[in-house]
């Protein structure tokens, strides 16, 4: 690999953290887009959360393919094409989503849609394999971690302002738009926000592959054999194929069809009561097609959720599958032969989850009228508050790599997430947003500044009283209504906040050669956020939203368990977890 100068390449860290900027900006829009595809294509909560799904699996099947291709090669395919072109070859996959997403856009084809996000997010997946590591060569090692936290930093800004923008380009300067109206809304806006983002991909290409002074790393460094893990990993490809085949074949059942033509006779009966006086017993026509619909509906909806609940048991079962072997011979498994790894990539996968399934099904929560019964496109403060309130804590969190000590610290880490909560609020009210309900939200605030005092920087610690603070404002959030509950819920945003540096630290600890590979299968593990959302999406189809959050209550429930698990782990292995750095940027 070119020597790494002790003096910070300054140009090229600055081209570099554009691309954190991307990864924020559209994963959040997302949020926006969940709610608006739900009214304007006339879908149920699941089949909105396939904006997720596409999102979320082209990043594990990107890092899947990456690696497959480095294991049956001995060579790593990043390492072999460099850091600079692996992020060019990233960003112009990316433009030519966005190009996709124009034209399904044009088309107004729902899939289509899907197909262009799975298409940048692939290009996401390439980028991000190769800019941590790269943002590190990019300077002294030991300030290394610096720099990856500002990449984090820059990635939660363009979480904040995502929301307001893709808001903007979908329902305009309009402070209103109700959801029906939602399906008589032109798209042009979004046709030229997705040329503008496709431009912009391309603009940073461009600077990254002309710019003389951004090096090429490229390494000539064998990659660790894993074979049993590779055919392990696509056994369980396939099986979540067809774990979710059934589901998506299902809409177009006979039964899916029959309630599809109940809904459109029950929607014209109600036309016709609005504008006809004389139309009797329509009460009891009412619910006699309701009552139809249920009949066809709860089975089919069980038999659903049977089979996403499959996917997500192929993962928990395949990884732990993987590593019990592992332990028996290790030959062959690579990284999987730690526990750490293996629990640690289920952690991974748990946490990018319920960050995306709160945020997520946000929008139709806020629609309920104990929540609000906010329209689509008056969601954008509250989406923007949940992101901004993962900006809260990396910005906290990126406290540590300053060095300060004493009262310094202690002011920093008080004052740093005020500034941050500040930042959402005055980018909102530039953007025209009423945020006055959320102006208490600074007592949440509070709370995190108290538990970051708490967890003095060590993994294991931040990651139980953050993980606890998940669970009781999850459960706060269910067992409410109105502000508190909804308080409660993007308080689910400041639990989530500094996660990943903990995880991925307690993750990779020990593992010697295998580091590189064991960060690998964790970008993988980005694939909850394709699998969690949507089972919280059909599982609300089944038991209302709100009861639905009692997903996001067991995901903070293992991320707490796997805090507790992994400490005892390492310490049979002589390592002394509160030595531990965090460290890592998603």
């Amino acid at each position: 690999m070119n020597q790494a100068t002790t003096k910070t390449n300054y140009p090229a860290l600055y081209t570099l953290i554009t691309v954190f900027f991307f990864w924020g900006f559209i994963a959040a829009g997302n949020s926006i887009f969940i709610p608006f595809c739900k009214s304007y294509f006339s879908l149920d909560q699941f089949q909105s959360q396939l904006v997720d799904f596409a999102f979320y699996t082209a990043y594990y099947l990107g890092a899947l393919f990456l690696f497959a291709f480095g294991a049956l090669n001995g060579k790593d395919l990043v390492s072999k094409w460099g850091y600079k072109r692996s992020i060019v070859y990233g960003l112009l996959f990316s433009a030519l989503g966005a190009g996709a997403m124009i034209l399904a856009v044009q088309a107004n084809v729902y899939a289509g849609m899907l197909v262009g996000l799975f298409i940048v997010a692939l290009g996401f997946s390439l980028q991000q394999t190769a800019a941590n590591p790269f943002a590190i060569l990019l300077g002294d090692p030991k300030t290394g971690t610096s720099r990856v936290n500002l990449g984090g930093g820059i990635n939660s800004f363009g979480t904040t302002i995502g929301p307001l923008i893709v808001a903007f380009a979908l329902f305009g300067s309009a402070a209103s738009v109700s959801d029906d109206q939602i399906k008589n809304l032109g798209l042009d806006k979004v046709i030229l926000l997705y040329v503008g983002v496709g431009i912009l991909f391309l603009v940073a290409a461009a600077l990254f592959f002309f710019s003389k002074k951004v090096p090429d790393g490229i390494s000539n460094e064998p990659m660790e054999k894993a074979n049993k893990a590779l055919t392990t990993l696509v056994i369980m490809t396939g099986l979540l194929a067809i774990c979710f085949a059934p589901v998506f074949s299902s809409y177009k059942s006979e039964e899916a069809l029959k309630i599809d033509a109940l809904q459109i006779e029950l929607s014209n009966l109600k036309a016709q009561i609005s504008t006809d006086d004389t139309v009797v017993d329509y009460e009891a026509q009412i619910a006699n097609k309701n009552a139809e619909i249920q009949t066809l509906k709860h089975p089919l909806e069980k038999e659903r959720m049977y089979w996403l609940s499959g996917a997500l048991l192929v993962i928990i079962g395949g990884l732990l599958f993987a590593n019990k072997s592992a332990q028996k011979k290790s030959d062959g498994w690579g990284a999987m032969q730690y526990p750490q790894l293996v629990l640690g990539m289920l952690a991974i996968f748990t946490y990018v989850g319920v960050e995306v399934a709160v945020g997520s099904n946000l929008g139709e929560l806020l629609s309920l009228k104990e929540f609000g019964g906010l329209q689509s496109s008056e969601i954008a403060p509250y989406i923007s508050m949940y992101w901004g309130s993962l900006m809260i804590g990396r910005w906290a969190g990126a406290i540590a790599v300053f060095n300060l000590s004493g009262i310094k610290k202690t002011i920093a880490l008080i004052v740093i997430p005020l500034i941050a909560f500040a930042v959402i609020l005055i980018v909102n009210i530039i953007a025209d947003k009423d945020m006055s309900p959320l102006y208490y939200y600074i007592f949440c605030v509070f709370i995190q500044i108290i538990a970051f005092f708490i967890c003095k920087d060590k993994p294991a610690r931040t990651l139980t009283v953050f993980g606890l603070m998940g669970i009781i404002a999850m459960v706060i959030g269910l067992t409410t209504e109105g502000m508190v509950a909804i308080y409660a819920f993007l308080a689910g945003g400041l639990a989530c906040s500094i996660m990943w540096p903990a995880i991925f630290s307690l993750s990779v600890i020990g593992l010697g050669k295998y580091t590189a590979q064991g960060s690998a299968f964790l970008v993988m593990m980005i694939l909850g956020g394709g699998i969690i959302p949507p089972l919280q999406g059909k599982l609300s189809d089944i038991i209302g939203i709100h009861n639905s959050y009692i997903i996001p209550v067991l995901c903070f429930g293992y991320l707490t368990l796997f805090a507790v698990l992994v400490k005892g782990i390492l310490k049979k292995q002589g390592i002394n977890v509160d030595e531990i750095e965090a460290e890592g940027s998603h």
